[in-house]
């Protein structure tokens, strides 16, 4: 299992060591969430921070749009390697898309809890990775939500069905047990915050979520 740190669940004011540690543990990404205030109810940080974390990180960042209108956004991570936006906002999802492509980013698409995943189907072929939300997105800390299990398993079956080359994050209440669970059925990657930063030892939280096959 591919391990991509939340910093949302960092000490922000010790955020260079905390990255450091967790790097030093063969983290895979640097998950960055951005939200607004208004796709969901909580404000968390923008691109001048994302832009610092980038310069201060040896890790490479996905950050994760949880905004109304992605296309005003993506532009402004020079230096991040994957764009993931929602496929519920408001924004055409083929319009992102080719923007993030043209800044030769990797793009994803993530999806609420309450999304079908049909609605994704248009869109498979011309993305990298699905991000789904075993969570509300806006919060940290939530508690995983085992009905989401089955959406990663039919969402696994149309990739192989399809036999594209995308991959499954999973993020929200992930741990070792819930991520688990999502690696069988399917999830590659596992984003995780309060697990890892929460923990009386990082590397040892980051080292058991990778031992996932």
């Amino acid at each position: 299992m591919k391990v991509s740190a939340s910093i949302l669940s960092c000490d922000f004011s010790n955020l260079k060591n905390e990255l450091s540690v967790a790097e030093n543990s063969k983290l895979d990404f640097v998950h960055l969430d951005i939200m607004d205030g208004h796709f969901v109810p909580n404000i968390s940080f923008g691109p001048h921070v994302a832009h610092c974390i980038d310069k201060i990180s040896n890790v490479p960042s996905e950050v994760h749009l949880m905004v109304s209108n992605p296309l005003k956004f993506i532009d402004k991570f020079p230096l991040s390697k994957t764009i993931i936006f929602h496929l519920e906002s408001s924004d055409d999802p083929f319009d992102v898309i080719s923007k993030i492509n043209n800044l030769k980013k990797s793009v994803g698409i993530s999806i609420k809890p309450g999304t079908n995943i049909d609605r994704l189907v248009p869109f498979l072929k011309f993305l990298d990775l699905i991000l789904v939300m075993t969570v509300e997105p806006g919060f940290g800390g939530q508690t995983f939500m085992y009905d989401q299990v089955g959406k990663i398993e039919n969402l696994k079956k149309i990739i192989n069905n399809e036999n594209l080359n995308l991959e499954i994050e999973v993020d929200g209440g992930i741990n070792y047990e819930t991520a688990k669970i999502c690696a069988e059925a399917g999830a590659s990657i596992a984003v995780a915050g309060t697990y890892i930063f929460k923990s009386d030892n990082v590397r040892n939280s980051i080292n058991l979520l990778k031992s996932i096959n």
